[in-house]
Protein backbone atom coordinates (compact mmCIF):
# COMPACT_ATOMS: atom_id res chain seq x y z
CA UNK A 1 0.00 0.00 0.00
CA UNK A 2 0.94 3.25 -1.01
CA UNK A 3 1.57 5.59 2.44
CA UNK A 4 -0.76 8.52 1.69
CA UNK A 5 0.35 11.67 3.65
CA UNK A 6 -2.52 13.36 5.68
CA UNK A 7 -4.56 15.73 3.34
CA UNK A 8 -4.26 14.34 0.06
CA UNK A 9 -7.64 13.63 -2.02
CA UNK A 10 -7.50 10.13 -4.23
CA UNK A 11 -9.64 10.99 -7.37
CA UNK A 12 -10.97 8.31 -10.00
CA UNK A 13 -11.37 9.22 -13.54
CA UNK A 14 -14.30 7.54 -14.67
CA UNK A 15 -14.92 5.45 -17.52
CA UNK A 16 -12.00 3.79 -19.33
CA UNK A 17 -8.50 4.90 -19.72
CA UNK A 18 -5.83 4.00 -22.76
CA UNK A 19 -3.43 1.99 -20.51
CA UNK A 20 -0.87 2.49 -23.36
CA UNK A 21 -0.48 6.11 -21.56
CA UNK A 22 2.25 7.25 -19.60
CA UNK A 23 2.86 9.61 -16.56
CA UNK A 24 2.66 12.81 -19.15
CA UNK A 25 -0.86 11.88 -21.39
CA UNK A 26 -2.27 10.96 -17.77
CA UNK A 27 -1.30 14.21 -16.23
CA UNK A 28 -2.74 15.97 -19.15
CA UNK A 29 -5.91 14.02 -18.67
CA UNK A 30 -6.11 15.14 -15.88
CA UNK A 31 -5.91 18.68 -16.51
CA UNK A 32 -8.21 18.80 -19.39
CA UNK A 33 -10.49 15.81 -18.83
CA UNK A 34 -10.66 16.38 -14.86
CA UNK A 35 -9.74 19.84 -14.71
CA UNK A 36 -7.43 19.21 -11.73
CA UNK A 37 -4.20 20.13 -11.28
CA UNK A 38 -1.86 16.72 -11.59
CA UNK A 39 1.03 18.26 -9.99
CA UNK A 40 -0.72 19.19 -6.91
CA UNK A 41 0.19 16.07 -4.57
CA UNK A 42 -3.06 13.89 -4.83
CA UNK A 43 -3.61 10.66 -6.42
CA UNK A 44 -5.38 10.26 -9.66
CA UNK A 45 -5.97 6.62 -10.48
CA UNK A 46 -6.96 5.39 -14.01
CA UNK A 47 -9.08 1.94 -15.03
CA UNK A 48 -8.43 0.05 -18.52
CA UNK A 49 -11.37 -1.09 -20.47
CA UNK A 50 -11.04 -4.82 -19.54
CA UNK A 51 -11.43 -3.66 -15.75
CA UNK A 52 -8.60 -5.28 -14.57
CA UNK A 53 -5.41 -3.04 -14.89
CA UNK A 54 -5.43 0.58 -12.73
CA UNK A 55 -2.88 3.41 -13.20
CA UNK A 56 -2.34 5.77 -10.36
CA UNK A 57 -0.36 9.08 -11.21
CA UNK A 58 0.90 10.65 -8.19
CA UNK A 59 3.61 13.70 -7.41
CA UNK A 60 4.90 13.69 -4.47
CA UNK A 61 6.36 16.84 -4.12
CA UNK A 62 10.14 15.24 -5.58
CA UNK A 63 8.97 13.98 -8.74
CA UNK A 64 6.13 12.28 -10.70
CA UNK A 65 5.10 8.47 -9.59
CA UNK A 66 2.98 6.53 -11.74
CA UNK A 67 1.83 2.79 -10.11
CA UNK A 68 0.35 0.13 -12.01
CA UNK A 69 -1.77 -2.90 -10.70
CA UNK A 70 -3.19 -5.95 -12.96
CA UNK A 71 -5.79 -7.74 -11.14
CA UNK A 72 -5.34 -11.90 -11.61
CA UNK A 73 -8.70 -12.48 -11.57
CA UNK A 74 -11.86 -10.22 -10.99
CA UNK A 75 -11.86 -6.28 -12.24
CA UNK A 76 -11.91 -3.02 -10.31
CA UNK A 77 -14.90 -1.37 -9.03
CA UNK A 78 -15.58 1.66 -11.00
CA UNK A 79 -18.37 4.16 -11.04
CA UNK A 80 -20.27 4.48 -14.51
CA UNK A 81 -18.94 7.51 -16.68
CA UNK A 82 -21.65 9.74 -16.04
CA UNK A 83 -20.30 10.62 -12.35
CA UNK A 84 -17.23 12.12 -13.57
CA UNK A 85 -14.09 12.63 -11.46
CA UNK A 86 -15.06 10.73 -7.91
CA UNK A 87 -13.07 11.48 -5.02
CA UNK A 88 -12.40 8.39 -2.18
CA UNK A 89 -10.74 7.77 1.02
CA UNK A 90 -7.82 6.55 1.36
CA UNK A 91 -8.85 3.70 3.15
CA UNK A 92 -11.26 3.32 0.36
CA UNK A 93 -8.03 2.98 -2.38
CA UNK A 94 -7.02 0.45 0.13
CA UNK A 95 -10.03 -1.70 -0.77
CA UNK A 96 -9.63 -0.58 -4.71
CA UNK A 97 -6.68 -1.94 -4.89
CA UNK A 98 -7.03 -5.64 -3.28
CA UNK A 99 -10.00 -5.70 -5.64
CA UNK A 100 -12.91 -5.46 -2.94
CA UNK A 101 -15.81 -3.04 -3.71
CA UNK A 102 -14.93 -0.20 -1.85
CA UNK A 103 -18.34 1.79 -1.84
CA UNK A 104 -19.96 -1.27 0.26
CA UNK A 105 -17.12 -3.14 2.11
CA UNK A 106 -18.57 -5.99 4.49
CA UNK A 107 -16.80 -8.69 6.39
CA UNK A 108 -18.27 -11.90 4.57
CA UNK A 109 -17.90 -14.02 7.53
CA UNK A 110 -17.03 -13.55 11.39
CA UNK A 111 -16.44 -16.36 13.70
CA UNK A 112 -19.32 -16.59 16.78
CA UNK A 113 -16.99 -17.66 18.93
CA UNK A 114 -13.61 -18.71 19.80
CA UNK A 115 -12.85 -22.84 19.56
Amino acid sequence: MIPIPSGVRVWLATGHTDMRKGFASLALQVQEVLRRESLGGHLFCFRGRRGDLLKVIWHDGQGACLFTKRLDRGKFIWPSPADGAVAISPGQLGYLLEGIDWRNPVHTWRPDRVG
